[in-house]
Parts: C-alpha cells; sequence; structure tokens
C-alpha cells in the first residue's frame, strides 16, 4: 500500500489553515489550538516547512509563521518532498535514497522511473487550494444532490 506519513498530513492540515489567510502570522501553538495537532508536532512541521521555504519564519516579540504563497501555488508535491523527501516509490528510482539489493540482476531495475514520474506527476497537478475546495477538484455533484433534482424533476 502506498501511503504518506502522518506528518506530511499533518503538515496538509496545518497549511490548509494557515493558507485560509496568507501573510498572516500565527504562533506554532495558535496553529496547534486550531488544528488539534499537539503542538510539538506543529513546531516541528513549522520549522521543516521554513526550511523550505513552505512558511516564513518572524521573529520577535509578535514572531511565528506565515504563508506567503497563494494556496493554488503550492502542490502536493512540494509538500510530500518537504517532509518525506523526494518523491521514490522504490530504492530502484533515480531520485531514490536506498540502495537496491538486486539491481545488478533485476530486468526492471530504473523501469520504475516512469511510473514514480506519473505519481510525480499526479502529485504536482493537485494544490493545497484543490484540498481545501474538493468541489474543485472533484466537481461532480453529490449523490444528495443528483437524487433532489431528480425527486424535483419528477413532481
Amino acid at each position: 500500500m502506498l501511503k504518506l506519513n502522518k506528518m506530511t498530513d499533518y503538515a496538509v492540515v496545518v497549511l490548509g489553515q494557515m493558507a485560509r489567510d496568507p501573510g498572516r502570522v500565527r504562533t506554532a501553538a495558535a496553529l496547534s489550538e486550531t488544528t488539534a495537532i499537539p503542538l510539538p508536532t506543529v513546531s516541528k512541521l513549522l520549522k521543516t516547512l521554513a526550511g523550505v521555504g513552505l512558511v516564513t519564519s518572524h521573529r520577535g516579540a509578535n514572531g511565528g509563521y506565515s504563508v506567503d504563497r497563494a494556496a493554488e501555488q503550492v502542490t502536493v508535491a512540494d509538500i510530500v518532498q518537504a517532509i518525506d523527501g523526494p518523491i521514490a516509490l522504490t530504492a530502484c528510482v533515480d531520485v531514490s535514497d536506498g540502495q537496491c539489493e538486486v539491481s545488478g540482476s533485476c530486468p526492471i531495475s530504473g523501469n520504475w522511473d516512469r511510473v514514480n514520474q506519473a505519481v510525480r506527476r499526479a502529485l504536482e497537478d493537485v494544490t493545497l487550494a484543490d484540498l481545501l475546495d474538493p468541489t474543485e477538484m472533484f466537481p461532480l455533484q453529490p449523490a444528495a444532490s443528483r437524487v433532489r433534482e431528480v425527486v424535483a424533476a419528477e413532481s
């Protein structure tokens, strides 16, 4: 099963909360309170996200962190790479940090790059804004709305 780690999920939640009001400086404590993610986790995430430029750190008495890019400019790939490192599905892909023990005799060694690139493109095509407003990403009407429309049309 392909699964993102919990820290990546938390990063999306924190960034999503911050992206609702771009430029606003917030403390880790305030973000922890509004997201219900433990303060040590939020603090660690913010430091990591600041290190890669997804959030801006502000020092001083009124310090904290802000998101200065629009949610449409932050991709899921940006977030995954910030938390998990390069997107690499297996040790066989070019960007993998791991070393495959059977790469010398593997007939598909290196061929995972096509799959890895497809996954990367898919993650690059989804923005933080899409996650904040799923109707933009999945514009289909919910089933309940379609049922109401059918019932209204039959009346």
